[in-house]
């Protein structure tokens, strides 16, 4: 009876924590597992409610492979909310989060002027003066399980005469502080005027190369952004407003803190709805997935995980 007790505990814990932080998928699936119920039966309960949704489809939505979105859809997730004994609005809200992404939240900060303020404030133009050629992007999530940093190698063509500088737009995770954010200049560059804006949790920073750049000459390097000042990230987004060259980005993990499954997505817009979704491996030793794309596209490329 004790052990009964334990486990019923423990169950408890997991959906309290699931419907706290998320994401919908794994809140949907640990009260699902919770009442013990198989789909076929949340699915009779469901047409009890006039609602129609598929097995198939309930599968996929606790998997995270697809999130409801019509009308109809949303009537099941506040019928589930009844049929699983949970808190009323408690996962719609983890959908409407889960739906504030890296990518839309940059999206935000840059609708608002507040991004062009920044970047009025380091006297950098709308054109950079640069295109892209290669990207390298490696991000590091800490044994909170928050981002704790990223370091970007870039290999850029200068498009004229002149320039002499890059500016970084680091955007931590929601709950995030940018004044304890630092910038480090690790290769070729030295770090230069720092910005900030606490309430889009954006830092604007200038990366000096030491040598005017003429129209058509290549230039390498390489810098860091420490953050680890929110809670636990769920996912790595990289937002392309045009074509670009390759980029490649590497996710890794602290080993006290492994996700249990981790995947690649792509958004046509920021807001747009999830495509190109495949698993990646977590490797063994090194903890750490990757992707690589060879020619960017405007759009959205990342990477997500779940927790266990």
């Amino acid at each position: 009876m004790p052990h009964a007790t334990q486990h019923a505990g423990t169950a408890v814990a997991e959906l309290d924590s699931a419907l706290r932080g998320g994401p919908f998928h794994l809140a949907l699936r640990t009260a699902i597992a919770a009442r013990g119920l198989p789909l076929q039966r949340v699915q009779h309960h469901l047409s009890r409610y006039g609602v129609k949704v598929g097995v198939t489809s309930l599968s996929y939505w606790q998997q995270g492979a697809r999130r409801p979105q019509r009308p109809e859809s949303l009537r099941a997730v506040r019928a589930l909310e009844e049929i699983l004994q949970l808190p009323t609005e408690s996962l719609i809200r983890l959908l409407t989060e889960s739906d504030g992404h890296a990518a839309a939240r940059r999206t935000e900060a840059r609708d608002s002027g507040v991004l062009d303020r920044l970047l009025a404030e380091l006297d950098q133009p709308p054109d950079g003066g640069l295109d892209t050629l290669g990207h390298h992007e490696r991000v590091r999530i800490g044994p909170r399980r928050e981002l704790s940093g990223r370091e970007e190698h870039h290999i850029v063509r200068a498009r004229r005469d002149g320039v002499d500088r890059f500016v970084a737009v680091h955007q931590g995770d929601p709950g995030c502080a940018p004044e304890r954010m630092s910038v480090h200049a690790l290769e070729n560059c030295r770090a230069g005027r720092v910005r900030r804006h606490h309430d889009k949790g954006v830092l604007v920073a200038e990366l000096l190369f030491d040598t005017r750049l003429r129209t058509g000459d290549t230039f390498l390097f390489r810098y860091a952004v420490q953050d680890g000042t929110a809670e636990s990230s769920r996912e790595y987004v990289r937002l392309f407003d045009a074509a670009g060259g390759q980029y490649a980005l590497q996710v890794g993990f602290d080993p006290a803190a492994l996700p249990v499954r981790c995947h690649r997505f792509t958004r046509p817009s920021p807001t747009g709805p999830r495509g190109g979704r495949y698993d990646l491996p977590l490797s063994d030793r090194h903890h750490s997935v990757h992707l690589v794309e060879p020619r960017v596209r405007p759009g959205v490329v990342g990477i997500g995980w779940d927790w266990a």
